[in-house]
């Protein structure tokens, strides 16, 4: 998947980090199944459909909600009239978000080559770069994660069905410092709402 951005730049933290590098990309796409969301802050339909989503990945890829994250990484396709929208718009979807820089014309070339005809759409792709779902923002709605499991397996991922040694050390940590972790947690919830409230008054 890494191959498909190949020599571009990627943001995410909701643009506060770049990703530029060949192992950087490879680390965050690759031997995952992708969600192209394509929308724009002015589009009432999109900010409705913003908070399911945001739900939708948190409890797939969050440490809150599983021991080990889903192969899954999205990526906001700007349809924005502005980089200050697509700011204020990325401010409500997770920081694990991805993001095409405002300026980047591949954004027009993604949106024609997977025939984008309405925001919001959400195209499912596998690792190789295949259609599983040309717009699952439906079936987001309708099944939740549990859509999950027919991309991972119509993308035939190489299963992580044991626990890598970073997975485990994780883990061991986790059991100790759970108290605060959540503490953590709670207070980052805190400043996500309260971010996205303002995105939303942005737009």
């Amino acid at each position: 998947m890494a191959a498909l951005f190949a020599g571009r730049v990627l943001l995410t933290d909701r643009q506060r980090e770049r990703l530029d590098s060949e192992r950087e990309l490879s680390r965050a796409l690759d031997n995952r199944v992708l969600l192209l969301y394509f929308g724009r802050a002015r589009c009432p339909r999109c900010r409705r459909f913003v908070p399911l989503l945001r739900r939708f990945f948190v409890r797939l890829t969050d440490p809150r909600h599983v021991v080990r994250a889903a192969q899954l990484a999205l990526l906001y396709v700007s349809c924005d009239g502005s980089e200050e929208e697509q700011g204020a718009f990325l401010r409500t979807l997770p920081r694990r978000c991805l993001a095409l820089p405002f300026a980047d014309a591949f954004k027009r070339e993604l949106e024609l080559r997977f025939a984008v005809a309405e925001v919001p759409t959400v195209v499912v792709l596998k690792p190789s770069g295949e259609v599983i779902t040309a717009n699952a923002v439906e079936e987001i709605q309708r099944a939740g994660p549990a859509c999950f499991q027919n991309w991972q397996e119509a993308a035939e991922l190489v299963d992580r069905n044991f626990l890598l040694a970073e997975d485990f050390d994780n883990w061991s940590r986790r059991s100790i410092t759970d108290p605060i972790r959540r503490l953590k947690y709670k207070v980052d919830e805190k400043e996500e709402e309260e971010e996205e409230e303002e995105g939303e008054e942005l737009s």
